[in-house]
This record gives structure tokens, sequence and C-alpha cells, in this order.
């Protein structure tokens, strides 16, 4: 991208304006030399995938300018909506300049398989597509239970060379990265991976009678059966960083070139 300019990142995610996550990966980007600007969901949005909803009034939507202290002279707002309705927002007129780039992240918990469907994380990333943009999802391997102190700096320090392979890439590209919550020393090379068929974990849901009605209820589980070998899922449990460019909604001819023969015989 041939520019006189800096590059400008937008930083988002999931786990809204107060995770240290978010801080880093802005940190991580400007670092990297990006011009850059924080706007998150101003509480957690976890699993909203690329809902644009957001708390309006009318035609508004409040947000909140922030200071970060760990991010002293950068901009940050925390916004009353989902991050892929943030990086909306920017590209339909309300940043300017508009970004480069849309780095979400760092996720606390792995987003694997198939079921990045679901991801606010991955939703804003995807959402960078549809705006011509590069995106980044980057997402860190803790537990249900999030330790105290996530190795945000491993997730950093795979940063740069994932950026290299963003920016070298074409318009509108999105790739996920997840990496091993392992000391830097502890972790492998970066791998290139396709996605499970789920993902690592699953919700169930149930439903249950009681005094005051029928609810759902749900609870999420680790899966138990081992990891198809290849894919993200098994790649990070070995402790590979693990890459994947990701596609955004398109279309697929012949739907009806493919009912035809039933079409015919009925």
């Amino acid at each position: 991208m041939a520019s006189s300019r800096r590059l400008r990142a937008l930083i988002t995610n999931d786990d809204g304006i107060d995770s240290p996550g978010l801080w880093a990966l802005a940190a991580g980007a400007r670092d990297a030399g990006f011009d850059v600007v924080v706007a998150a969901p101003h509480v957690d949005a976890s699993g909203v995938g690329a809902s644009v909803q957001s708390v309006r009034e009318g035609s508004r939507t409040r947000l909140h300018a922030r200071e970060l202290s760990a991010l002293p002279g950068v901009p940050a707002y925390a916004v009353e909506g989902h991050p892929a309705f943030i990086v909306h927002a920017a590209g339909r007129g309300w940043l300017e300049p508009v970004p480069d780039v849309v780095l979400s992240g760092i996720n606390l918990g792995a987003n694997l398989g198939h079921s990045v469907l679901h991801s606010g994380t991955v939703g804003a990333a995807l959402a960078a597509s549809l705006h011509g943009w590069r995106g980044l999802a980057v997402s860190l391997d803790t537990p249900l239970q999030p330790p105290e102190r996530p190795h945000w700096q491993t997730a950093l320090a795979v940063l740069p060379d994932v950026l290299d392979v963003l920016l070298a890439s074409a318009d509108g590209t999105v790739l996920s990265l997840n990496v091993p919550d392992r000391p830097t020393a502890e972790v492998g090379e970066l791998r290139e991976a396709r996605l499970a068929t789920f993902g690592a974990v699953q919700v169930r849901v149930d439903l249950r009678s009681g005094d005051d009605g029928e609810a759902l209820h749900s609870r999420v589980a680790e899966l138990s059966t081992p990891p198809e070998p290849g894919t993200d899922q098994a790649l990070l449990a070995a402790g590979h960083p693990t890459l994947t460019r990701l596609q955004s909604v398109s279309e697929l001819s012949g739907a009806l070139d493919e009912a035809a023969p039933a079409r015919r015989a009925g």
C-alpha cells in the first residue's frame, strides 16, 4: 500500500473497553507504527457475531471518550453498540480518515472452528472486509475460567509477523489468529490451519420448568473428543499459534441447477 502517511488501525473487541487484552493489542499496533484509535463496546458483547445492534435513542447511539492510562495520547471511545456496529460506523461517516485495518481482540478465549460465526471478535474483522479493509481477529487460548494473568505478551510476540502477512494480502482480507496462553518461550512456530468442524467448546441448552414458567438454561463445556489433525483446534492444543484466512459472506451459483433433477422427477 503506497502512501506517505501512517496506516490507521481501528482497535476493537467484544470483551469491552476495559479489557486488558484490548489495551495490549492497541499498544502492539502502536509499536508496529500504526496510527491507532480505540473504539470498543461499553460492556461485554461476547458472542454477538457480526450483529450491528446498538443501544439507540431514536437515531442516536451514545459513545463516551475515554482516557486509557496504558495508552496515553491514543484516542479511545466506549461505544454503546456491538463490535461490528462500531466498524460500520467508522466506515459510514464517523471516523475521518477511515481505518486501513481493523484489529479485533485480544479475546479472552480461543475462537476456533466454524463456531467463529458466533464470535463478536471475528465479526468485527469480517465487517471490516465489507468496507474493503483488512481485518485481523486475535484470540488467546485461555480456559473457560480465565487465569489471573493471561499471557498477552505471547500474542504480541506473534503479532508483527502476522501484520506483515495481513498487509501483504489483498484488500478485504480477514485473518484469525489464535495464540496459546503460554510463555513465549514455550510456544511453537506459527502454523496456517483449517477450521475444525465446530470448536473447542460447545453450549448445551436444556428446557426446564419452574414456578415462574419454562426457561432455556445454557451451560458451556469443553469438548472431550480429540481434535481432528491439522485443524486450528489440534495445532493450538499442540502449542502452535494458528492463522486462518476467513471468507466473508459470498454467493454460490447453481442452486436451481442442483435442484433441477428433483424438480423434473416431481
